[in-house]
């Protein structure tokens, strides 16, 4: 009862302002559920400085919109977790919409107890709305590559995201993601996340027209919650040019 009382307080701190972007910001680790263990992460995105003109007819724009995203999850086996998430969005007008629902699958290989090197794959299909997709469905392929000591993280998520429905094309979309922090203290973590979008996979976008988000974060561990914030900068064609973004992760056990 502590946890989900410590969680509600700060989800209610979080989103006393306007809040968006993306309503799922983070880097994929090893981390997965124990065997039969429930899990609840809790995405909050706020976009400071945002898209205000819409790239076609009826798409909801990230500028003072509040991204509000329960993430549901599941230990299926030790190498297994299943996930779902609810993604809710609330204008700045107050209007609030649910955007669809996805579900996944994460996949993370076996490792040694002294083994420092993770590898795995998240397989991530949804259905989603017409405010933040041409694409009424889609598909998510994450590879996570990464490693692990006493002292750093780094993950690399080389993600291809996919249109199943829609006029759009559907080639695969190739978004890379990067995460490097360092441990400053027994509970915490400082590093920073970045965020790409390089256009289609055969035929990748030049540099100048790549979209590109930079997060300053920082990752607190404690005996309640671990919560992931972060500050991001959007440059050249990002969408988004100020976002603020918090993960309030704790089991349901």
């Amino acid at each position: 009862m502590r946890r989900l009382l410590s969680c509600g307080v700060l989800v209610f701190c979080l989103t006393g302002g306007a809040w968006a972007a993306p309503d799922e910001i983070q880097v994929y680790t090893e981390e997965l559920n124990k065997p039969g263990e429930f899990g609840l992460e809790q995405h909050l995105n706020y976009t400071i400085k945002g898209q205000q003109t819409p790239d076609y007819a009826g798409q909801m724009t990230s500028h003072h919109v509040t991204q509000i995203t329960p993430e549901f999850s599941y230990g299926l086996t030790d190498t297994l977790e299943a996930g779902l998430y609810v993604p809710i969005a609330i204008t700045a007008a107050g209007d609030t919409f649910l955007n669809g629902l996805r579900v996944r699958l994460k996949y993370i290989a076996p490792q040694q107890d002294d083994e420092k090197i993770f590898y795995g794959l998240n397989v991530e299909v949804g259905r989603d709305s017409y405010r933040t997709s041409e694409s009424l469905s889609g598909m998510e392929l994450r590879p996570i590559i990464g490693y692990r000591d006493a002292h750093w993280l780094a993950s690399f998520n080389p993600i291809l995201n996919m249109a199943l429905a829609g006029n759009v094309s559907s080639q695969p979309q190739f978004e890379p993601s990067l995460k490097l922090t360092h441990r400053v203290s027994e509970s915490a973590r400082g590093g920073f996340e970045y965020y790409g979008e390089y256009g289609p996979l055969n035929h990748m976008l030049p540099g100048d027209q790549r979209a590109h988000t930079a997060y300053a974060v920082v990752d607190l561990e404690t005996d309640d919650l671990d919560i992931n914030f972060g500050i991001g900068r959007g440059y050249v064609n990002a969408a988004d040019d100020w976002v603020m973004k918090a993960i309030i992760a704790l089991p349901l056990d």
